[in-house]
């Protein structure tokens, strides 16, 4: 994991699976039967999925026959666990599922890099060797001009919805935070493990949450199933890998191939979704966003 180029290799492909769940998760709505809305039924669809991924991971790790090191974690360790899965999982993706319903794949994976800027600004305040300078200042200001310019419209309006693009903005922020704690976290619990663990139980609320609110199990065809597997492998993957990679890299090292999310979110949803990716907006946010996370990273070998 340590190695460098292995390290890009596997980041790459989390990007790449990330970016895919742009498009993937809306369609996922359309087969599901899922109204724009209808809350619930978006929480039900997103609360499976995460645990159902979580399950995979804990499975994979079980038949791998680590699970004896785990007999003897602290009662602290895991209540931080399930406070990861409350914030990683079922906080950042109620206001996720929520928000992707309410503006496009492709916008919403140019707003979720930003949660590279966030980190550098919560990294500046919690560490003392990671603080912000001229090159990082710089990137974080461009970051935050990406969210200007691709909630333009032609004639230079301002389109941004709170329900959408708003909850978006609130479920990068919650990212950004589960990252700087997950690698905390990664130092005394293995990182797949602490992945199962917090996708499980951040999934069941989830799902728990959407019963309250009078959803019902997800129900839909044969195709819809197999989507819905997709998504949860994607994220049994992403997230195992992810969380490994951040543990034996610095943080800066990893989250600057967050950048190839919106250009992977974005094509996809124009070849998955028929999305008209070829507008102005898209065409200065995106290069926007990766100078912008090349300068909060830049100094990182």
């Amino acid at each position: 994991m340590s190695n460098r180029t292995v390290a890009a290799l596997l980041a790459i492909v989390c990007t790449l699976l990330w970016g895919s769940a742009y498009p993937f998760i809306k369609l996922g709505y359309a087969l599901f039967n899922v109204a724009p809305e209808d809350t619930g039924a978006k929480i039900a669809f997103g609360g499976v999925r995460f645990a159902l991924a979580g399950i995979i991971v804990l499975l994979f790790y079980y038949l791998k026959g680590n699970h004896k090191r785990e007999e003897v974690l602290s009662t602290p360790l895991w209540a931080q666990m399930f406070l990861l899965g409350l914030v990683q999982t079922t906080i950042h993706y109620f206001f996720f599922y929520v928000g992707l319903s309410f503006t496009t794949g492709a916008k919403s994976s140019i707003l979720n890099s930003t949660s590279v800027f966030f980190s550098a600004l919560l990294a500046h305040l919690f560490y003392a060797n990671d603080k912000l300078t001229l090159k990082k200042s710089i990137g974080i200001v461009s970051g935050f001009l990406a969210i200007v310019l691709v909630n333009l419209e032609v004639n230079f309006e301002f389109s941004l919805s709170f329900r959408g693009e708003g909850f978006v903005i609130i479920a990068t922020f919650l990212t950004s935070v589960s990252v700087l704690y997950s690698k905390r976290l990664s130092k005394s619990v293995d990182p797949v493990f602490l992945s199962g663990v917090q996708l499980t139980f951040g999934g069941v609320l989830l799902f728990l949450i959407s019963l309250l609110l009078g959803a019902s199990f997800p129900k839909s065809s044969l195709w819809g199933y197999f989507l819905l597997l997709y998504l949860a492998l994607l994220s049994a993957v992403a997230f195992s890998l992810w969380t490994s990679l951040l543990k034996h890299n610095r943080v800066s090292s990893v989250t600057v191939f967050y950048f190839l999310i919106p250009i992977f979110g974005t094509l996809l949803s124009g070849l998955v979704l028929k999305e008209d990716i070829f507008q102005l907006q898209y065409y200065l946010a995106l290069p926007v966003v990766a100078v912008g996370i090349y300068l909060v990273n830049s100094e990182s070998k």
